[in-house]
């Protein structure tokens, strides 16, 4: 159970090289630095990092107090009717799992699938399926040890699987399960819906009715994103003013429904300074 709010980037900005750094290794202080506890680390276009150097980074992250996650690779989808592609989806979150154990991390935020050519029915029905197999492997083969989470991410387009409500009903499957509340996907997908407070409330009041007490620790990603009529487009950064969603509102949730998500900041290019933003604006509510 995460037993605080966090804030951090999703990766490392541009100044973060600006000023010298050339290693995520160093990453962790950097972030410390600027008041940040909280830090993702992307497999989003594949396994590049070595597990001696993951130990290091999670090393560095436990001295610095920054709580590491990690983004699945954006391939993964458990919706595929071949069982290949499902066994290599499989493999995918086991490998993510192990490097996750490396950093010292909790969470592994998935992609969960998308319809293809299937119905969205259809494609929910092999999701459930593949994610109640997929539960037993991660168990059994002891995946999951020290309180990891697998969180499924809502999703911006309407071809993907995880609206908010699909999201929070997968994760009722078991314990393990939690909600990466995508609140830019979200707003993106359905045309700039989240205006204030009561549309930021109704989400998370589901997913307390739901999931209980996991669903208030649950993981954020957090950013302005571009979209149009078939959903996301681009991500910005948080000082864009045409598109949401705006912060303040859920800040403001957060507090009163007395939560303690871990939120990430994937603004298009200043995911760190936009971090510190969102944290501004949290303990100024």
């Amino acid at each position: 159970m995460i037993n605080k709010v966090r804030f951090g980037p999703s990766g490392n900005q541009k100044l973060f090289y600006e000023q010298g750094h050339k290693h995520s290794i160093e990453a962790p202080a950097w972030l410390r630095s600027l008041g940040l506890d909280a830090y993702e680390f992307s497999f989003g276009r594949g396994f590049t990092i070595k597990e001696d150097t993951a130990i290091k980074i999670g090393e560095e992250a436990k001295k610095n107090d920054v709580l590491i996650s990690c983004h699945a690779p954006y391939y993964i989808n458990l919706a595929n009717p071949d069982s290949t592609m499902i066994e290599k989806s499989f493999g995918y979150i086991t490998r993510g799992l192990t490097l996750l154990d490396c950093f010292g991390g909790v969470d592994y935020v998935v992609h969960i699938g998308s319809c293809g050519k299937l119905s969205r029915q259809e494609a929910l029905c092999n999701i459930k399926t593949n994610l109640k197999n997929l539960l037993i492997i991660l168990k059994n083969g002891d995946f999951l040890r020290g309180g990891k989470r697998l969180c499924l991410e809502t999703m911006g387009k309407p071809q993907q699987i995880g609206t908010y409500e699909e999201i929070i009903d997968l994760c009722t499957l078991d314990e393990c399960l939690v909600p990466t509340f995508d609140f830019g996907h979200i707003n993106a997908l359905t045309g700039g819906s989240l205006k204030g407070y009561d549309d930021y409330k109704k989400i998370l009041d589901l997913a307390i009715s739901k999931l209980g007490e996991r669903a208030k620790s649950c993981h954020i990603h957090f950013s302005k994103i571009e979209y149009k009529d078939k959903g996301e487009i681009r991500h910005l950064n948080y000082d864009d003013e045409i598109y949401g969603p705006d912060f303040a509102p859920l800040a403001k949730v957060i507090k009163d429904l007395n939560l303690t998500p871990t939120i990430i900041c994937e603004s298009k290019d200043n995911m760190a300074t936009d971090s510190l933003i969102l944290k501004e604006i949290y303990e100024s509510t």
